[in-house]
């Protein structure tokens, strides 16, 4: 069943509550892991990944427990990617894009701008051929990685002085990225000037003029309240972005095998669920978002994607991911390059 808005604000008042009683309240696990993600407890993704958490406690009668950690509270980004390679964090949730791509050399691929058209598109190369090639690399890189993505959503630009319809409007606005080469070299391209900023200080960078704009998935601009510093939304869905369910290496390997069948059923199981969950979201946010003071704008987007290909930005990135990466990325997308 789908989440309602109301279900996602009730998750996220009781979320610390009911994690803190299970601690306290279950017999002592034989495995206890931690679960890390950058998504605020009202997310989704938190939401979902508790009660994968919690059915996974029931199924193997407490023998393992996931403690999931939202919002950053393990560190940000970079630092939980090193403590998961380490083996201070069992489980992230890594955005291919952002952070895997420190990793792997196609990591942050299918968050190339202004390529997929829709989500029908992307859950078929994402569960399918470009999907299998991205978990052979992440394995490749010494991680686990769980086989369905998680949804962070198409990703929409806000802006506090003007709307943005063309690529005009964002030429010289500052406007905060995440920590991806990828992102800044299309702001870039698209004449902006980039500034790479961790999620959880966004906000006070918006609210104090350090950056003029952002850009995030809806279910993002709504749960981290930037519609309290920005006037206007354009639903340019210059970029789709999913998170990566993967695991230590080591901590993997330590557990028995009928302990790796449950554990990973009920993570796949909630992905789709949580898929769902966004697109339910998705149908809505925009009227309650617009509720909240924030005004919508459509955007020519196939200016922008022109914009790109004359300033060279897709053959730039064919190059930096090589023929046959890109040539599986155009399998599911359609010609870019």
């Amino acid at each position: 069943m789908n989440l309602t808005r109301r279900a996602v604000l009730g998750a996220a008042s009781t979320f610390a509550i009911g994690a803190a009683f299970n601690i306290r309240q279950a017999k002592a696990a034989e495995f206890e892991y931690k679960f890390g993600a950058n998504v605020p407890a009202s997310h989704p993704l938190a939401i979902r990944a508790q009660e994968a958490a919690d059915a996974i406690a029931k199924e193997t009668d407490g023998r393992f427990k996931m403690n999931v950690f939202p919002g950053n509270q393990l560190g940000g980004d970079n630092d939980m990617l090193a403590q998961l390679r380490s083996g201070g964090l069992e489980f992230y949730a890594v955005s291919g894009v952002s952070g895997l791509s420190t990793l792997i050399p196609a990591g942050s691929m299918y968050g190339i701008g202004f390529a997929w058209p829709d989500y029908a598109t992307v859950w078929k190369g994402m569960d399918g051929e470009l999907g299998a090639h991205f978990r052979k690399q992440i394995t490749g890189a010494g991680l686990v990685v769980m086989d369905r993505i998680w949804d962070s959503g198409f990703r929409q630009m806000t802006t506090r002085s003007h709307p943005v319809k063309t690529p005009d409007d964002i030429a010289a606005l500052k406007m905060r990225v995440p920590v991806s080469a990828l992102w800044t070299s299309m702001f870039k391209a698209l004449g902006a000037l980039p500034a790479s900023i961790n999620l959880a200080e966004v906000y006070s960078a918006l609210q104090t003029n350090i950056v003029d704009g952002q850009e995030n998935p809806l279910v993002t601009i709504n749960t981290t309240k930037f519609y309290e510093v920005q006037k206007y939304c354009s639903t340019t869905n210059h970029m789709w972005d999913g998170y990566w369910f993967v695991g230590n290496r080591r901590a993997w390997g330590a557990l028995p095998d009928d302990l790796k069948e449950i554990v990973s059923r009920n993570i796949n199981e909630a992905a789709l669920r949580q898929r769902a969950d966004i697109a339910s979201l998705n149908a809505s946010l925009k009227t309650d978002l617009e509720g909240k003071g924030l005004q919508f704008v459509e955007p020519d987007r196939e200016a922008f994607r022109t914009k790109l290909r004359e300033a060279g930005f897709y053959a730039e990135w064919k190059k930096k991911y090589g023929d046959e990466a890109w040539d599986i990325f155009e399998k599911a997308v359609g010609k870019l390059a």
